[in-house]
């Protein structure tokens, strides 16, 4: 799978380990966040990983910033963007079956990195359910 990542200071050693994690799967990842612990504005690294996703350049996005809501806030400006903000492994495999998530937002200064590990290997392992689930979600866009 092809994977795009945006985060701002607060997630940069979460992105590090989120993308050693993917690539020792197989996977592609193309990095549009900061690499420093420099103050910056999310979503200069949000709107490119959410342009990936949207455009189908990828398959799916991660982002990352302190609490995850401002970076997925950011990106579910998209039509096409369903931004999970999600803090357990449960939360992350509802977003997938139900509503069909493709970015992860991650809290990094509300989980631990081995969490935020295991978070992702289930957002990249469930499937989206469909069904009654793609009805709701054709109802989401704003006529």
């Amino acid at each position: 799978m092809n994977f795009s990542i945006g985060n701002d200071h607060a997630g940069v050693d979460y992105k590090e380990a989120i993308v050693s994690y993917l690539r020792s799967k197989g996977h592609q990842v193309t990095n549009h966040g900061t690499d420093t612990a420099a103050s910056v504005d999310y979503p200069d690294f949000i709107h490119p990983v959410a342009k990936d996703v949207s455009s189908k350049t990828v398959d799916l996005g991660i982002i990352i910033c302190g609490s995850g809501n401002g970076a997925s806030m950011t990106a579910n400006k998209y039509q096409d963007i369903r931004s999970a903000l999600c803090w357990t492994k449960e939360i992350v495999a509802l977003a997938r079956e139900h509503n069909n998530a493709n970015i992860l937002s991650l809290p990094a200064r509300f989980i631990s990195i081995p969490q935020a590990i295991a978070m992702v290997e289930v957002y990249i392992n469930t499937e989206f359910e469909g069904g009654r689930h793609q009805n709701r979600i054709d109802k989401i866009p704003c006529m």
